[in-house]
């Protein structure tokens, strides 16, 4: 494992992820997800930053393992679609399974579009850090 690439892939995950989870859920569509019941009370900062630079971590390593065809763009995204494709049926799917949501639809859609936009950067990224060359 090259510890370079993962340590690389862990942060570009966490900031690109950090920042687009606080833009999106609380700076943009705060009121939004607030109807949908997506918050119970103050949203703890330093236990999602803490989730998501463990998530970094996992799929950093799991990336060099993906055996792929194509140029390591490719190969990022297709692995951002397998890596979100689990998350959407974990976070969106068991959100709306777990408790009841007001507008299931257009929560989903929501969720759907955020994380299409942070797996499909993320893509971009770890196919960069693991360009050969």
């Amino acid at each position: 494992m090259n510890f370079k690439k993962l340590i690389l892939g862990t942060a570009a995950y966490t900031i690109c992820t950090f920042s687009l989870a606080v833009g999106w859920h609380v700076l943009l569509f705060q009121e939004r997800y607030e109807s949908f019941g997506y918050f119970e009370g103050e949203p703890d900062f330093l236990l999602g930053l803490l989730t998501i630079v463990l998530q970094g971590v996992l799929l950093s390593a799991l990336f060099p393992m993906l055996k792929a065809e194509g140029t390591s763009f490719r190969r990022g995204i297709k692995f951002a679609f397998i890596a979100g494709a689990f998350f959407w049926t974990s976070h969106v799917l068991a959100f709306v399974a777990k408790q009841k949501v007001p507008e299931v639809s257009a929560f989903i859609w929501m969720e759907t579009a955020y994380l299409l936009l942070q797996f499909g950067l993320f893509g971009l990224i770890i196919g960069a850090i693991h360009r050969r060359g």
